[in-house]
């Protein structure tokens, strides 16, 4: 199991799309930040200013990158790299657990 040392956590959530989308902010002492949530079966367009990882640690997805009209599957174990400044949408097949990294 992957786990983090000498972090903090911001005990208020993210909550999206009316609560089917959560995460927490996982600050670590360099500066750098991660988010861990859960996202419920459903589709979602999300915006990001920052890269990101997003690593799925469980469930299945399908995710349509920008510039792209097609949809990737993903499923627990795997992951996908979004560009800064951009959009992506997700269709969340199964419930969804994940670690987005902002690089």
């Amino acid at each position: 199991m992957k786990q983090f040392e000498n972090v903090t956590v911001t005990l208020a959530g993210n909550s999206y799309f009316d609560g089917a989308v959560t995460s927490r902010t996982v600050n670590f002492n360099d500066g750098t930040k991660k988010t861990l949530g859960f996202m419920l079966p459903g589709e979602y367009e999300f915006g990001t200013e920052a890269a990101e990882l997003m690593e799925i640690t469980s469930g299945e997805l399908e995710v349509k990158l920008p510039g792209s009209q097609q949809w990737l599957p993903i499923k627990g174990g795997e992951s996908f790299n979004v560009p800064a400044n951009s959009k992506f949408q997700v269709d969340i097949k199964t419930i969804v657990d994940y670690c987005c990294s902002y690089l």
